[in-house]
């Protein structure tokens, strides 16, 4: 039971660094970085389009992180959206929805790599266990940053 901090720890700090290296030497060719992907999925999946400050609460990003991203991403004709306008929804290109279909299929594959031995249900079981984790992990956070303690 000692070792679970650690485990636990080293586990969650491991799958995030593999993902973002796997996401960058995805993205390399293209000229693209690890934010990049995140926005463009996040777009494709909502196609009404999304303001700079809805893709920042998603991607778990920073502002200006975000406003470069979608800086870049318009610059390759991915996405549309006033520069100028405070709070302007930006949207897919019919150029970024097919690039959205290429790291669909890259994610798809990824997920497929890292999980071929599960049954459907161990797959499932396993990413709803992994979300309560995520939202409890926030609930506390959320109570430290609030003074209190649990």
């Amino acid at each position: 039971m000692e070792n679970i901090f650690e485990q636990f720890t080293v586990s969650v700090l491991k799958l995030n660094k593999l993902v973002h290296k796997i996401k960058s030497l995805e993205m390399r060719e293209y000229g693209l970085k690890t934010i990049h992907v995140m926005c463009i999925y996040y777009l494709n999946s909502r196609r009404e389009g999304l303001t700079a400050a809805e893709l920042t609460k998603l991607t778990l990003e920073d502002k200006a992180a975000i406003s470069r991203a979608i800086k870049t991403l318009g610059e390759c004709g991915y996405v549309s959206y006033d520069p100028k306008r405070y709070g302007a929804v930006i949207k897919l290109t019919d150029a970024g929805a097919d690039f959205a279909g290429v790291i669909s299929r890259k994610a798809a594959s990824a997920v497929k790599a890292v999980s071929y031995d599960f049954t459907d249900e161990q797959r499932i079981a396993f990413y709803k266990e992994l979300e309560t984790i995520a939202d409890n992990l926030e609930k506390y956070y959320n109570s430290l940053m609030e003074g209190g303690r649990q």
